[in-house]
């Protein structure tokens, strides 16, 4: 597992290649909660998902995308919120098959 690191900003936007797959992760707070947008080598795969605590971003196995990617709260069982990114919640990455 890879935990990608994301600070606590309400908006953000990085690159990053998880599992040989160049990804690019924009995160960011709307009053209804935290969403995400996912590209993989240029391919749209997520857009405007909504983020929860331990939940699989990415569900649909046809979908261009290798592993699974999702939010853990380090302190209990909230869904993320940007002021804790990096310090309560954080972003990870496990490797298809583990």
């Amino acid at each position: 597992m890879v935990t990608i690191p994301l600070v606590a900003e309400p908006s953000q936007m990085l690159n990053v290649i998880l599992g040989s797959q160049n990804c690019e992760i924009s995160v960011y707070q709307k009053t209804t909660g935290m969403f995400i947008d996912l590209i993989v080598d240029g391919n749209p795969v997520l857009n405007a998902r909504i983020c929860r605590n331990m939940v699989n971003l990415v569900t649909q196995p046809y979908l261009p995308f290798a592993g699974a990617l999702f939010f853990s709260d380090s302190k209990g069982d909230n869904d993320p919120d940007y002021t804790g990114l990096g310090s309560r919640f954080y972003l990870i990455y496990s490797f298809a098959g583990e």
